[in-house]
């Protein structure tokens, strides 16, 4: 739990609509106005779907989980684990944070560290020796936090968005 009024648990297949509304609401609030509009819609329609997180969470090679503001548990972050599909060399005991967001009106409250913490208790559960993940590489924000928390630059990935391709880094933290 990270305070009275948010708390962290593992997602299963009934959060599939929660999924898919912080997912897609988060993901607009990156976003929106930093890339193609057209092309935002289209990856929140496909990517941040209910199909997409009914998958994810029916495949036992991902884990999810929700982060909820109390009361009445809205959702308002979530993470995404899975093994590692990115441009760079994969190496035994890697372990890929697909995504993890939280809402800006929670931001730079700990919920982000809190995530953050249960993808490394997660990743040495799995037995991973590094966390990866790809990141906007004009998301400062993110870039900045990420930073902070010890994750290193180690490649770059074309990332595709809607049909509009980004380029994003690669970073890397040893557990």
């Amino acid at each position: 739990m990270t305070s009275p009024k948010t708390r962290l648990r593992r997602a299963g297949p009934d959060d599939v609509d929660a999924m898919s509304v912080v997912g897609t609401a988060t993901f607009l609030e990156s976003y929106a106005g930093v890339i193609d509009g057209g092309a935002l819609v289209r990856h929140c329609a496909e990517k941040q779907s209910r199909v997409a997180y009914a998958a994810a969470l029916s495949d036992p090679q991902q884990a999810l989980w929700l982060a909820e503001l109390d009361p009445g548990r809205a959702p308002v972050g979530y993470l995404h684990m899975a093994p590692p599909h990115l441009p760079i060399e994969i190496k035994p005991g890697d372990i890929e944070i697909k995504r993890i967001y939280v809402l800006a009106t929670l931001q730079r409250q700990g919920l982000g560290r809190v995530l953050l913490n249960a993808a490394a208790q997660y990743a040495r559960e799995q037995k991973a020796c590094r966390m990866l993940l790809g990141v906007y590489k004009k998301n400062e924000t993110a870039l900045a936090f990420y930073d902070r928390v010890g994750f290193e630059r180690v490649g770059e990935r074309s990332f595709d968005v809607g049909g509009a391709v980004y380029s994003d880094w690669v970073l890397a933290k040893r557990l």
